[in-house]
């Protein structure tokens, strides 16, 4: 039977205190104990049920958790106040010193940073890797390697990774395959394909109001339950713990999350199909000329698409500046960075969110000054929303009249 996801998030029903249809918001740092020996029991581990302190967990966070491990087909979660303060803790809990990570070499820009340039302080390095190239990362995993790490689509290039065979290569040599699902989520289920770890920066598409910063670890208990123990779990210790309001908030965001997916899907591929008919060098994995647009398909839960995230690239920095400013004073969106919101949001990656990637490793993985991310939003009539970029692209020369005829 095919794994929907929307379904197991639908399905979760919780009462608040006093009979409320939301969950009610445990608004408290520390919790009590009757007994002293609960008290010690707990902080060992052994009291199931009961809660200690809101750095180690709180109901609401709980309950933001199990809806998050519902969606991925996980065991259970742990949530974070941020999405790196998801990927980071899970990293450190992995590995120690002298370990080895293999990672896509097309990742968010903190996530490299910190595999770059901070983990090496601790002796763990990182080899970086076209991910689409299965033998290169085989051949590149020593008796040290601990971690295959990738993104489902990749940020900013939109690269696809082959989830199934990462992970039979990641079971093959007892390594775990960590997999940052935060450009589709809904549309690719990375644990279904065999992914130990699924990661989520819920500041993007899953709170989707761009008013919140958190993050998630989805995996087995028995991770999870490493990454909060009191004495050696890098999440409990290093203290990244999302705030009870703003995990009730994100959980009622979360149910709206289906038809918001949907609906960025269908308006991405609109715009996709027509920049690419303009002779606009657009990558999308809905477009049949994405390198991976068979391995998405082969991987997608149908219902939701290709996600919201396309790519344009019109040549140079100064074209790209001058178009994002033109579309923003046209209302289109923002120039911002993030993604996910109910207005589309575009920027240049190699000068903002892809900036801690030295200019020529930029360059050998094909990330140009031209290339504007786009996240697409949740206008109503895309058909309005392209003819008024395609008249901002026309008075900027990025197209010439001849290419877009059709624009009234």
């Amino acid at each position: 039977m095919a794994f929907k996801p929307a379904n197991n998030i639908q399905d979760l029903q919780y009462f608040g205190e006093f009979g409320g249809v939301n969950p009610s918001i445990s608004d408290s740092s520390t919790y009590t104990f009757l007994s002293a020996k609960t008290m010690f029991d707990t902080f060992e581990g052994n009291a199931d049920g009961c809660y200690l302190y809101s750095r180690h967990s709180s109901p609401s966070n709980l309950y933001l958790g199990e809806a998050l491990a519902a969606m991925e087909g996980t065991e259970t979660a742990n949530v974070s106040a941020s999405g790196m303060g998801a990927i980071t803790p899970v990293i450190l809990q992995l590995c120690g010193a002298g370990d080895h990570i293999i990672s896509s070499r097309t990742i968010y820009g903190g996530t490299y940073a910190f595999l770059k340039n901070f983990t090496p302080k601790f002796n763990i390095h990182t080899n970086f890797v076209d991910i689409t190239k299965l033998d290169l990362v085989e051949a590149l995993i020593t008796d040290r390697t601990k971690i295959i790490y990738c993104e489902s689509v990749s940020n900013p290039l939109l690269e696809v990774a082959d989830i199934k065979a990462l992970a039979e290569i990641a079971k093959k040599h007892n390594l775990k395959l960590v997999v940052d699902n935060t450009f589709s989520p809904l549309s690719i289920s990375p644990a279904v394909w065999g992914a130990d770890v699924v990661i989520h920066s819920l500041t993007k598409f899953i709170n989707g109001t761009s008013d919140t910063v958190g993050g998630v670890a989805c995996g087995t208990q028995d991770f999870i339950n490493a990454l909060r123990n009191v004495n050696d779990g890098a999440s409990m210790l290093l203290g990244s713990t999302m705030d009870s309001l703003r995990a009730a908030s994100v959980l009622k965001n979360l149910r709206t999350l289906h038809i918001r997916m949907q609906q960025h899907s269908k308006n991405a591929m609109f715009l996709a199909k027509k920049f690419e008919s303009d002779g606009l060098k657009t990558v999308y994995p809905g477009l049949p000329s994405h390198p991976s647009h068979t391995l998405f398909k082969r991987m997608m839960n149908e219902a939701y698409g290709f996600g919201g995230m396309l790519t344009i690239d019109v040549g140079s920095l100064d074209k790209a500046n001058e178009l994002m400013e033109m579309m923003q004073d046209k209302n289109l969106g923002y120039l911002a960075v993030s993604l996910g919101f109910y207005k589309t949001l575009f920027s240049a990656p190699g000068s903002s969110t892809s900036s801690e990637i030295p200019k020529e490793e930029q360059q050998d993985m094909g990330l140009t000054d031209g290339l504007i991310r786009f996240s697409i939003g949740l206008d109503a009539d895309i058909e309005r929303t392209y003819n008024t970029i395609k008249s901002c692209m026309l008075s900027i020369g990025v197209l010439k009249e001849t290419m877009a005829s059709h624009v009234q």
